[in-house]
Formats: C-alpha cells, sequence, structure tokens
C-alpha cells in the first residue's frame, strides 16, 4: 500500500463516517419546524413534547456532523495539495459561499432555538427552526455542487495548469448539480422518516407514549412515502444524465461490456475484469438499459470495452454498490406504501411495526451506496476528464498517512460510540 492509497482510504472513512450525521440533519430539521408550527397554530402540548424529543435527537446528531466534517477540508490541503491547487478557483469560492452564508446563519437560530425555550415566542422559535432548515439545505447544496464539478467540470478555462472559474452560474446552475442536490436531499428525507418511524416503532410496541409516537409515526410516514416515490423517479432523470456525461460509470453500473443497441439490464451480474466479460447474468431484460438511459429501446448504449482499462471505475464495486442502492431504493416505496395502508391501524400491526423497527439500518446503507457509486463510479478522475487521482495527492510518507488513518479510525469509532450511545439512550427513554 503507497500513500496515495492510504490517503484515498483515509477520506473515504472520513467522508463516509461523516455522512452518516449530514442527512438526518437536513431531514430532521424540516420535520421539528413542522412539528412546531403545528403547535404554534394549535396549542397542543403534544407536539411541543415532540418538538422538544426529536430536538434533543437532532441536537446531538448535528453536534457529530460538524465535528466530522470539519476534518475533511483540512485533508484537501494536507493530502490532496495537487488538486486544491489545481481546483482552488474554483472551490475557493463555494466554500467560502457555504461558510458564510449558510453554516453561520444555521449556527446562530440553532443556538437562539436551543437556548431560546420560554425566551422567545413561540412563533419566532418555530422560525428558527425553519431557518435551520433552510440554511442546512443551502449548506448541503453549495458542498454538492463542489462534488458535482469534480463529476462534469464546466465554467472554467485551463490557465498554467490550473482550472479558472469563469463561469459562476454555470457551475452553480448546472443540470448535473441541480439532479445531484435533488437525489440526495430525498434520500436524506427517506432516511429520517425511517429514523422517525423505527424509534416511534419502538414505543408503539411498549405500549408508552401512544399517542405521541403514534402522530409521529404517521407524520414520517407520509413523509417517506413520498419521497421514497420521488427519489426512484428522481433517479431515473439522474441515470440519464449520467448516461450523456459520464458514460463509463453507466456501464461500470450495469457491467455492460459490449457496445450494443437494446442493451439489456441484468438483474444481477458479476463482473470478470481481467478478461472483460460478466461471469454470472441473471434476469436480463432487453432494451431496458437503452430505455433508461435515453429513452429509447434501440438507442445504443456504450460498452466498457470502448474505453481503455485505465480509464475504467472498478466495475464491481461500482456495479454492487448500483444494485444495492436500486434494491433498498425500491423496498423503501413498498414499505412506506404497505405503512399507508396500514396506517389508520398501527397499533394492530405488530409485524409491521417490528419490521420498521429493524429497518433503520437500511436507509443509512443506501445513502452510504450511493455515495460508493458517486465517488467509485468516477475513477480514475479526481475531477472528471481533467485530472486524475494519480496526479491530484499531496507527496506524503505512507507512514505519514498511515498514521494519521489509525488516528482517524480510533477517534471516529470513539465518538461514533458516544453519539449512537447516547441516541440510544435518549430514543428508548421517550419525551419527558
Amino acid at each position: 500500500m503507497d500513500y496515495l492509497f492510504l490517503s484515498r482510504l483515509q477520506f473515504a472513512v472520513a467522508t463516509m463516517f461523516h455522512f452518516i450525521f449530514v442527512p438526518l440533519t437536513l431531514g430532521l430539521s424540516l420535520l421539528i419546524a413542522i412539528i412546531e408550527t403545528r403547535y404554534v397554530k394549535t396549542g397542543d402540548e403534544k407536539f411541543l413534547k415532540m418538538a422538544r424529543f426529536w430536538g434533543k435527537m437532532f441536537l446531538i446528531n448535528f453536534a457529530l456532523g460538524v465535528v466530522t466534517g470539519l476534518t475533511l477540508e483540512f485533508q484537501f490541503g494536507t493530502n490532496w495539495g495537487k488538486f486544491s491547487m489545481f481546483v482552488g478557483n474554483i472551490f475557493g469560492p463555494i466554500l467560502a459561499f457555504e461558510t458564510t452564508s449558510s453554516f453561520f446563519l444555521e449556527s446562530v437560530f440553532l443556538g437562539i432555538w436551543i437556548f431560546g425555550w420560554n425566551k422567545v415566542s413561540k412563533g419566532f422559535h418555530a422560525f428558527c427552526m425553519w431557518v435551520v432548515f433552510i440554511a442546512s439545505t443551502m449548506s448541503a447544496y453549495w458542498i454538492i455542487v463542489a462534488n458535482a464539478w469534480m463529476q462534469h467540470p464546466v465554467g472554467y478555462v485551463m490557465e498554467n495548469g490550473k482550472a479558472v472559474l469563469n463561469d459562476f452560474t454555470a457551475v452553480l446552475f448546472q443540470e448535473f448539480a441541480i439532479l445531484q442536490v435533488l437525489h440526495v436531499l430525498s434520500g436524506a428525507y427517506v432516511l429520517t422518516a425511517f429514523f422517525v418511524m423505527s424509534i416511534s416503532a419502538y414505543h408503539l410496541l411498549k405500549k408508552q407514549h401512544v399517542e405521541i409516537f403514534t402522530r409521529s409515526f404517521s407524520m414520517a410516514l407520509v413523509f417517506g412515502f413520498i419521497f421514497s416515490i420521488f427519489t426512484v423517479v428522481e433517479g431515473d432523470f439522474h441515470g440519464a444524465d449520467v448516461a450523456e456525461k459520464q458514460p463509463a460509470k453507466l456501464a461500470a453500473m450495469e457491467s455492460f461490456w459490449e457496445t450494443s443497441t437494446r442493451a439489456p439490464v441484468y438483474l444481477f451480474a458479476w463482473p470478470d475484469e481481467k478478461n472483460e466479460r460478466n461471469v454470472i447474468e441473471i434476469g436480463a431484460i432487453p432494451g431496458l438499459l437503452s430505455f433508461l438511459a435515453f429513452k429509447d429501446v434501440n438507442a445504443e448504449v456504450k460498452g466498457l470495452k470502448e474505453f481503455p482499462p485505465e480509464d475504467r471505475p472498478n466495475v464491481l464495486i461500482t456495479s454492487l454498490a448500483f444494485k444495492g442502492m436500486v434494491g433498498l431504493g425500491t423496498l423503501f416505496v413498498f414499505l412506506t406504501g404497505w405503512g399507508m395502508i396500514r396506517r389508520k391501524k398501527l397499533s394492530e400491526s405488530p409485524l409491521y411495526l417490528k419490521i420498521m423497527l429493524w429497518s433503520l439500518p437500511l436507509p443509512y446503507i443506501a445513502n452510504e451506496l450511493g455515495w460508493v457509486l458517486t465517488e467509485v463510479g468516477r475513477q480514475p478522475w479526481v475531477a472528471y476528464g481533467i485530472l486524475r487521482i494519480s496526479d491530484a495527492g499531496s507527496v506524503l510518507a505512507t507512514s505519514q498517512v498511515a498514521v494519521s488513518l489509525a488516528g482517524f479510525v480510533l477517534v471516529y469509532g470513539l465518538l461514533g460510540l458516544i453519539a449512537f450511545y447516547l441516541m440510544a439512550r435518549h430514543a428508548a427513554r421517550g419525551p419527558a
């Protein structure tokens, strides 16, 4: 293992651990804002208890998200110095706007929300959480715009071997970025819905705080049903955009080797990258890949053999991540659809409640698989088509990266244990 591989592994560990907490911040801020607004409108104290309970879960999650996110930007300078020099003119304004326009706003109003109970009016207190939700969404937008530029660089010119920004609006509003933002946000809302439903199911099965958690479950169920369907529909548009702008990634997603018309989708395929074929192919559906990619069952789809081996992503990881994400997304539609049918009879549906209780890890896995697909599928490029990963790293001693990687694993492991313990303890305790 060389320093570059360890740097990649370190950034992957830090990013994936950080993203455990990001989706819940995005989704729970919206759900709490809705709950507290209903309290303001109705004066029903049960909505107040709900807002306080889910608010504590939000704060524990938010704290870990902030702490783990800070280290990512430092790694651009320590481990990825050449990349930072190459892309600094693009990323500088984006990350600066994220901090000044979003993170500060989010932090200030969250502070008011935390310490403002009984000190500001009910309406203003609810307004603070709406600002937190809007600011966290804005923050996510800025970050995803930066990532989308790595996936599909636009709005730049090359000067002295560096990418120099020449069209900021093209970077901010390119189609790839918009679709990626929508996919990340909808995935976050689905995760939040399952998080709330899982904890609510725990209490409903124990028959404690029944009214509060019946309301919580019902609200999250509608939330999850809507965004589970939205995620699937939006994912289709996003896949078509990937087919146009990252054809090698599309071919790797489907383990598709030979260029052809009426390209099939395999329900399951296991690639043999050395021999450029699939050793297992199950459930071929002719023309489906052509239709999904180009909305024409007779369209030609490029196979992996069209691309030099050094320009292909890891096919096995990309394909498994894609199939896993799609399979779980389909399951979420089924589970929330089943719940909508049983929505008025939750207390009479112990089997469904048990399934939802133990389904909590699934949306976390789906979100992580989505990022694995996004990042591994972009390989070997750090900025697609213009900068390879092999040309982006800082020159470091392997021992230096190994020590810092071990430190990340130990510290993040400890932080994760503390966070999960606090959240589990608070979740089991229920509202005060």
